[in-house]
């Protein structure tokens, strides 16, 4: 659509509104509903929204150590750009027309806390090099029979999953929910975010997507609005979705795996595909595989940002949990993918379902790049068999804290992100730690109420 026939649609929907949201730094959608009007006034302007979107955490509790926003500013409003190229309209309410916004300072520049923004900064990184990053994000997740009143009844305790036992791929279990499935895989594809795959995972209730490969921002658009969208979509049918990285010690946890290569500016030739090599892998992808591994420990955080993302990254339970890379093996961090020239790629493991897609598609973006400027070797020979058990390369940080600490005072993120950035999301996560460590779990009163 032209910007004349976007405003066009937009003023002539029946609803007379326009429905925007912003990304917060855990990667939750916050927004509004604008009249047609009102929207129409700010295209060529800037929307006022409120900066507590970077001053408090995902339950809306207020940052005491941040720098950003605060008490000590007044939580004023901040500056919002719509961009008009995210237009989309959504199907299962009415077709209202939706956009995504970027925050911006008050000279127009992108806002350092703004994840998208971030992204956006990798992107011209990769593009000022000559490369066009293509992207995408699948998801895994599990499906309750509950509403958020239920949940909330039952303290988020024996929920009813939306079907019983371990079933990965299987037909009798789409079949069973057949309304749900197949409305996920038709509403999301007209929202804008193209299915490629949907199937039952193995677990109760655990479905997964694989959402088709797009230039890296449009993949990071959709993948945030895939989350957002399917707990609609759920809600629609009296299902909650979650995204938690892990759910129970007792079943797999649930992964965000990022897939990408690199391609030439005019987006014509896979540049990770080499014809003349044993593997099919360029010297390019040696090199972008070199600097994930290189770069992993400083930028953890961004691809494993909750207390619960650690529960996830244990052994044997389809994660990794070492700095290992491999040709197609699932037990390793970075598995390769080489085949033909179209759909040669990286698959980033690490990466869970909880993640905010913005931060976690531009630190792989970001560490890839970095060993690629840097002319990194791939000198970690490509592990086989078990990557559990090689540790020749070391393994991943085992908690939030261990990994906030890293990145805080690592140089290679404050590089690669800016200085401002990294100092603003390592004090979210050490929030988030905080926030962790005074709380009395059900572990503790199983273990100690009695004994003790």
């Amino acid at each position: 659509m032209t910007t004349q026939e976007l405003l066009a649609y937009v003023k002539q929907h029946p609803s007379g509104k326009v429905k925007l949201a912003v990304t917060d730094i855990d990667g939750v959608l916050r927004g509004k509903y604008l009249a047609a009007e009102k929207f129409v006034a700010l295209v060529e302007g800037r929307l006022g929204f409120c900066d507590v979107t970077f001053g408090w955490d995902m339950g809306d509790v207020a940052y005491d150590n941040v720098k950003y926003t605060g008490w000590h500013t007044g939580y004023p409003d901040a500056p919002v750009k719509i961009d008009l190229d995210t237009f989309r309209k959504i199907p299962w309410e009415n077709d209202i027309p939706f956009f995504l916004g970027d925050f911006v300072d008050e000279a127009g520049k992108a806002g350092y806390a703004c994840p998208r923004q971030l992204l956006r900064k990798v992107l011209a990184d990769a593009e000022q090099q000559g490369y066009q990053p293509y992207f995408s994000q699948e998801f895994e997740w599990f499906n309750f029979s509950e509403t958020p009143d239920t949940a909330q009844q039952k303290n988020f305790s024996g929920l009813t999953p939306l079907t019983p036992g371990m079933f990965g791929y299987s037909i009798l279990r789409s079949t069973l929910k057949n309304a749900y499935m197949s409305d996920l895989f038709d509403l999301l594809t007209r929202f804008g975010v193209p299915i490629e795959g949907l199937h039952t995972e193995t677990g109760p209730g655990v479905y997964e997507a694989a959402i088709k490969y797009a230039p890296v921002l449009q993949a990071a658009d959709q993948a945030v609005l895939f989350k957002t969208a399917v707990k609609e979509i759920a809600y629609k049918h009296g299902i909650m979705a979650t995204f938690m990285a892990k759910i129970s010690e007792n079943l797999p946890g649930c992964s965000g795996h990022v897939h990408q290569s690199l391609w030439d500016k005019d987006a014509q030739h896979n540049l990770f595909y080499e014809a003349e090599d044993p593997h099919k892998m360029s010297g390019l992808m040696r090199s972008y595989i070199a600097g994930q591994l290189h770069c992993l420990p400083h930028i953890l955080p961004m691809i494993a940002p909750t207390i619960n993302s650690y529960k996830r990254l244990v052994e044997g339970a389809w994660a990794p949990t070492t700095l290992t890379w491999g040709i197609d093996n699932r037990t390793v961090a970075l598995r390769a993918l080489p085949c033909n020239a179209k759909a040669t790629r990286l698959e980033t493991r690490v990466v869970g379902s909880d993640t905010n897609p913005y931060l976690a598609l531009a630190a792989c973006l970001a560490a890839g790049l970095y060993g690629v400027k840097h002319e990194l070797k791939l000198e970690k020979t490509a592990t086989t068999g078990n990557g559990y058990k090689d540790l020749s390369n070391g393994i991943l940080p085992g908690s939030l804290l261990e990994a906030t600490q890293l990145m805080k005072n690592s140089a290679i993120a404050k590089a690669l992100f800016g200085d401002r950035f990294v100092e603003h999301f390592t004090l979210t996560r050490e929030w988030e730690c905080r926030q962790y460590a005074k709380a009395v779990t059900d572990w503790e009163l199983k273990r100690y109420f009695e004994i003790i």
